[in-house]
């Protein structure tokens, strides 16, 4: 799958957004990195710019700024999970161990509902429940979201929590031990793990994952804009990887994958 031009499952991954301190420096690296497109939005949205490639909206990049009274919060990649009623799944959360500390809101004009929340083991997450707009319209290619991955210190009470949340469900993955797929509608749509291969002290997060057509080349770039390498390039089952940082301190994953996977 590429284009996306429906709805995603409840339950998957739809959306990606960087909130950052520098919009404008954001925008400038990631559209160098990966050839995105965008400008600043308008005010009614905070400024928050829908990224495109090639016409299609692929990830956003809005200002990070403080809510009453709060420090603004740390510049990082946040997930979105695709829901049908927000406000339902904003109470599953907090009946099942979680707690949503941003929302349900509107987006507007009519745009969507979203929130943020964190689960039971410390990993944020976002919910989207879609009207206007379902997500990223480009996936699975070069230059656009291609992976979704919980890093849970404690992946089973994290699992338990998503599929009493949202409905979906995980499996082991029999290519990578202590390794998870999560399930929704019918496709995989995620995966798990637990902390065991970061280091000591690394909080539960959701980490977003890029292709790019070379791993190394795209780390080689990255660096030279002031970017850091986390994890060098190294090789999974499906591809070439790499877990970089952007010079404002968003993290993320980069894979090549081969043309079968």
């Amino acid at each position: 799958m590429s284009e996306v031009t429906a709805p995603y499952p409840v339950g998957s991954p739809c959306w990606v957004d960087l909130m950052v301190g520098d919009q404008q420096a954001a925008l400038d690296f990631y559209g160098e990195l990966f050839g995105w497109s965008g400008e600043v939005g308008p005010e009614e949205v905070g400024g928050y710019t829908v990224c495109t490639l090639r016409g299609r909206a692929v990830a956003g990049i809005g200002k990070a700024m403080a809510m009453e009274g709060q420090p603004a919060p740390p510049t990082a990649w946040t997930t979105y999970l695709s829901v049908d009623d927000i406000d339902a799944a904003a109470a599953a959360a907090g009946t099942n161990g979680g707690q949503v500390f941003m929302g349900p809101m509107d987006v507007p004009p009519n745009i969507g509902r979203l929130a943020v929340g964190v689960d039971p083991t410390g990993g944020v997450f976002g919910l989207w429940q879609p009207l206007d707009f379902f997500g990223a319209q480009l996936v699975n290619e070069p230059n656009t979201l291609c992976w979704n991955e919980l890093n849970s210190q404690d992946p089973q009470a994290a699992s338990d929590f998503y599929s009493r949340m949202l409905g979906v469900r995980f499996t082991p993955y029999k290519e990578m031990p202590g390794y998870f797929t999560m399930h929704a509608g019918g496709r995989t749509v995620a995966g798990a793990q637990g902390l065991d291969q970061f280091p000591e002290g690394t909080p539960s997060h959701w980490l977003s994952y890029f292709s790019v057509n070379d791993t190394d080349a795209t780390v080689e770039q990255l660096t030279k804009a002031g970017g850091a390498v986390l994890q060098k390039p190294y090789e999974i089952p499906a591809g070439r990887m790499a877990v970089v940082r952007d010079p404002q301190g968003g993290v993320f994953g980069v894979i090549a994958m081969p043309p079968s996977a």
